[in-house]
């Protein structure tokens, strides 16, 4: 009996010494706030409890994990983002920011993770086929204020004499629901979360054309890196099955993103761009805890497994 004791007691305080262990090295890792534009599927979500997800917000927590530091998301404007990192207020912007000379100014970016085009949204009763329907004869064209189809309408329709208006909101979103409800006649956006838009609204909206800005997204930090960040999400990114080439074109030189079948990256990119928001936010409500619980990148791929699964990709 005495011995079955002594077993039990050495059982339970091993067991204390490894969750004090654990808490220990938990707290000892810094805390980097991660600021980003939320909702704007599929990149960045938010459950109706209040959670925030997306494939940016996974993947942030998933370097997180590889790079052994702990974050906390928290939810800006998007045109406050940069100024935010600038002045130390946020340490990560993560909100599908496109790489330009311009922002590269003001912050820092991380290796590119994605390539996106920009997409005109309009709604199917419209009639219309092509974009010159579309770019002309006063048409109201939305676009969320300081993102690149903003930059792109104001650039090449507003600046050129184009007879179009331009029509500013704080999120796509609301541009979105105004296109649906005939306040305004197109929205340009991100091709990704324009397809998040359709299946949203199956019935209503379709792409009418894509215009092809070939924008890299990079995850931004303040200009010197001061927390030497930069080199540990890129490493991450490696890690999860994200590759990049340079390949040799008749334009010069292009970064070529390569998924590696079957890895995190490419799983978590199979569910959050290959099924409807409430298939993924149901997916993410029956995974969550293998990504908010991670320790390692075995519970990480779990996690992006069970992503996929879920969502039948």
């Amino acid at each position: 009996m005495q011995c079955r004791i002594w077993r039990l007691t050495a059982i339970v305080v091993l067991g204390m010494v490894l969750t004090l262990s654990a808490g220990s090295l938990q707290a000892q890792q810094p805390t980097y706030k991660v600021c980003s534009d939320i909702p704007w599927a599929p990149f960045e979500m938010v459950t109706e409890g209040g959670e925030f997800f997306g494939f940016d917000m996974d993947v942030m927590r998933a370097l997180a994990v590889l790079g052994g530091y702990q974050i906390e998301i928290q939810n800006m404007a998007f045109d406050s983002i940069i100024p935010a990192v600038q002045a130390g207020t946020c340490d990560i912007g993560a909100s599908g920011f496109t790489i330009t000379a311009e922002r590269e100014q003001a912050v820092d970016f991380s290796n590119p993770y994605w390539l996106s085009n920009q997409a005109v949204l309009i709604r199917q009763d419209s009639g219309w086929t092509s974009l010159d329907q579309v770019f002309c004869c006063g048409n109201r064209i939305g676009a969320q204020r300081g993102t690149t189809g903003a930059a792109w309408v104001e650039e090449n329709l507003v600046n050129q004499g184009v007879d179009v208006e331009l029509v500013l909101y704080e999120t796509y979103p609301l541009a979105v629901l105004d296109l649906v409800n005939k306040r305004i006649d197109a929205v340009v956006q991100d091709e990704p979360a324009s397809q998040q838009s359709i299946r949203a609204y199956p019935d209503v909206l379709t792409i009418v054309g894509i215009i092809e800005t070939n924008e890299y997204f990079g995850f931004n930090v303040a200009e010197g890196d001061p927390n030497g960040l930069l080199p540990v999400m890129n490493r991450g990114m490696t890690q999860l099955g994200l590759q990049l080439d340079l390949l040799l074109t008749e334009a010069g030189w292009k970064v070529a993103l390569q998924i590696t079948p079957g890895s995190p990256w490419d799983n978590l990119v199979k569910a959050y761009f290959g099924a409807d928001a409430e298939t993924v936010t149901a997916a993410w409500l029956a995974c969550k805890d293998g990504i908010l619980n991670a320790q390692s990148y075995d519970d990480i791929a779990a996690f992006a497994q069970c992503m996929a699964d879920e969502t039948g990709q």
